[in-house]
C-alpha cells in the first residue's frame, strides 16, 4: 500500500497542490491522494471584484469542484469535523476516518461579519455590503446600480485578509463605474484602513496613496472597525472615530476554517496554521503542511502565493516522504495586478525581504511595475484563463518560477 497524502480544502491552493503531486507520483500504487471539502463549488474568487460592477456574470465564476482535478484523485464531498495529529487521523463528519502520511491543511480563510458588532444588524444586504463573498458581491451590484449620490465608504476591518489590495481596487473601480455613470461628482468617496498608509509597504503605499488622492478619494487610516451603526449610517472605530456612510463596503474580519479551532495544536488563536515561512512545514509535526489562506505567514493571502507556495510544497511532500531534509526555499513571494479603472492596472511583485518596487517584471523587458498600463490590465483580464487552464491543473508558467525575480526591480526607489 502507498503512501496517503490527504489536502484539506478543493479551492485555489487544495486543487493545485492536489494536481501537482499528481504530476509526481503518477503510480497510485506509490502514493494516493484524496481532498475533501465540504461543497461541490470551486469559485473563482478575483471574480467577485467585477461582479459589483457588472462586469463579471455570477454564474460565469463556479464550476464543479471535481472536474478541476486530475482523474487520479479520489474527491471526498464532507464536513471536517477535526484533526487528530497524534493519530495522524482526519475525522469527517458521519464518523468517516481517514489516516494520513502526509496532511495539507488548504481550508483557506473564511469571513466573520458578525465578529463586527452591529456589522450583520440594521442595513445588512441593504446598505452595508462586502463583495468578498458571491451573495454580497450580488446583492452589492444590485445596490449601487440603485445609488444615486451621497457618502460611499469603503472600509477593512482588520488584517489579515484575502488579497489586500482587492479593496483598493474596489475604490478605484467605484471612481471609475461613478464616473461612467455621469454622478461621480455627487459621491463623496471614502477609504478606511486599519494602516497607517494606503498599503503595508511604503513605496507602494506612496504610489497607491498617490492615486486615491487623484481620483479624488479620502483616506482614512489607523481605522480599525469596532462597531457598524446601521440605522444611523456610521462606523465607528475602536478609538470611537466615527465614519459616516450612505453606502458602506465592507471587508469583514478573517479567520481560519472551524475544523482548525477543534483540532488541539493545529491552528494559532485567529484558526491560521502556523507552519514554518519557508519550509510551509508545521513545527512539531513533521508530516503536517499548510498552503494558500490557512497558513498563517506573513505573506499576502493572495492566489499567486499559493501558486508559489506550490512548488515548494510539493517539492517538500517529496522529501519528507523520503527522509530527506526539508528545502527552505519559500521567499514569500506575491505577485497582484491592481485594477486602476478606465481600462489601466498596475503590477506589483515582492516578497518577505522586498517591498513592491518599480521596474519591469519578470525582467527588464517585462510589465512594467507599479505603474498604471494598459499592458498591466489586459494581464488582469488574462489571469482567468491562466487560472482555469494552467495554474489549476498545476502547471508552471514559463519563466516565473517559485522565487522573486530580482532582475528589472529599481532598489534605488527603496
Amino acid at each position: 500500500m502507498g503512501k496517503h497524502i490527504v489536502i484539506l480544502g478543493g479551492g485555489t491552493a487544495g486543487t493545485m497542490t492536489a494536481n501537482r503531486l499528481c504530476r509526481t507520483y503518477d503510480d497510485r500504487r506509490e502514493c494516493r491522494i484524496t481532498v475533501v471539502d465540504q461543497d461541490d463549488d470551486h469559485l473563482y474568487q478575483p471574480g467577485l471584484l467585477f461582479v459589483p460592477f457588472g462586469l463579471a456574470q455570477p454564474d460565469h465564476l463556479v464550476r464543479p469542484r471535481p472536474r478541476q482535478l486530475d482523474a487520479a484523485v479520489d474527491y471526498k464531498q464532507a464536513r471536517i469535523e477535526r484533526v487528530d495529529l497524534d493519530a495522524r487521523t482526519v475525522h469527517l463528519a458521519g464518523g468517516i476516518r481517514l489516516p494520513y502520511d502526509v496532511l495539507v491543511v488548504a481550508t483557506g480563510a473564511r469571513l466573520l461579519p458578525e465578529e463586527t458588532e452591529g456589522l450583520t444588524g440594521p442595513g445588512w444586504g441593504e446598505k452595508v455590503f462586502t463583495f468578498y463573498d458571491l451573495p454580497g458581491a450580488v446583492g452589492l451590484h444590485e445596490a449601487l446600480e440603485r445609488f444615486e449620490g451621497g457618502r460611499l465608504v469603503i472600509d477593512v476591518a482588520d488584517l489579515p485578509l484575502k488579497c489586500p489590495v482587492a479593496p483598493l481596487e474596489f475604490a478605484f473601480l467605484t471612481d471609475w463605474y461613478l464616473q461612467r455613470r455621469g454622478i461621480r461628482d455627487r459621491v463623496e468617496l471614502t477609504y478606511a484602513t486599519p494602516l497607517d498608509a494606503a498599503f503595508t509597504k511604503p513605496v507602494a503605499a506612496k504610489a497607491l496613496g498617490g492615486l486615491l488622492k487623484e481620483k479624488g478619494v479620502e483616506l482614512v487610516t489607523e481605522f480599525t472597525l469596532g462597531e457598524v451603526d446601521g440605522e444611523r449610517g456610521r462606523l465607528v472605530s475602536y478609538d470611537e472615530r466615527e465614519v459616516p456612510f450612505d453606502l458602506a463596503v465592507v471587508v469583514p474580519l478573517h479567520g481560519g476554517a472551524e475544523y482548525v479551532e477543534r483540532s488541539e495544536g493545529l491552528g494559532d488563536e485567529l484558526g491560521f496554521v502556523p507552519v514554518d515561512p519557508h519550509t510551509l512545514q508545521l513545527p512539531g509535526h513533521p508530516a503536517v503542511f499548510a498552503i494558500g489562506d490557512a497558513a498563517g505567514l506573513p505573506a499576502s493571502k493572495a492566489g499567486s502565493v499559493a501558486h508559489f507556495e506550490g512548488e515548494v510544497l510539493v517539492h517538500n511532500i517529496g522529501r519528507h516522504l523520503a527522509g530527506q531534509p526539508l528545502d527552505a526555499s519559500f521567499d514569500g513571494h506575491a505577485n497582484c495586478f491592481v485594477e486602476t479603472g478606465f481600462h489601466k492596472a498596475l503590477l506589483i511583485d515582492f516578497n518577505y525581504d522586498t517591498e513592491p518596487l518599480p521596474g519591469h517584471f519578470p525582467g527588464p523587458l517585462g510589465l512594467p511595475l507599479l505603474k498604471e498600463s494598459h499592458a498591466s490590465h489586459l494581464g488582469k483580464l488574462a489571469f482567468e484563463w491562466l487560472y482555469w487552464h494552467s495554474l489549476l491543473p498545476g502547471r508552471e508558467l514559463p519563466g516565473i518560477g517559485s522565487a522573486m525575480p530580482e532582475h528589472g526591480k529599481n532598489r534605488a526607489s527603496a
